[in-house]
């Protein structure tokens, strides 16, 4: 699966919005970042950077460094997490999901590279 498949099933599978999706897999893949960051790098405001970005903490894919530092968690807990709150909030029996796995193994290798330089 390359990026913009795992972006594709993150909207899918977990239902974030596409811009909630290239966030998370911003700094999952490049490591921690501010909202200035998020914004050059998304071609955003840093206003929307930072309501992404404390989107996604909500559904428990990064944690607050500082008020505008944000970092992801290991991506195979993420991903499982996320889903988890999205059966949640749908209230829709969660289980397995070989979809959402699969993006968390995948996106292991890019995090633990981020975070070993």
């Amino acid at each position: 699966m390359d990026t913009k498949q795992i972006e594709e099933k993150l909207v899918s599978e977990i239902k974030l919005s596409p811009l909630q999706a290239k966030t998370f897999l911003l700094i999952t893949c490049y490591g921690k970042m501010n909202v200035s960051q998020i914004s050059e790098k998304l071609a955003i405001s840093k206003e929307v950077a930072t309501k992404t970005a404390n989107e996604l903490m909500n559904l428990g894919a990064f944690i607050d460094i500082s008020e505008s530092d944000f970092e992801a968690m290991h991506p195979r807990f993420t991903a499982v997490n996320m889903y988890r709150r999205f059966c949640e909030r749908e209230n829709i029996e969660f289980k397995r999901n070989k979809i959402v796995d699969s993006i968390g193994v995948i996106l292991e290798k890019p995090y633990e590279d981020a975070r070993t330089k």
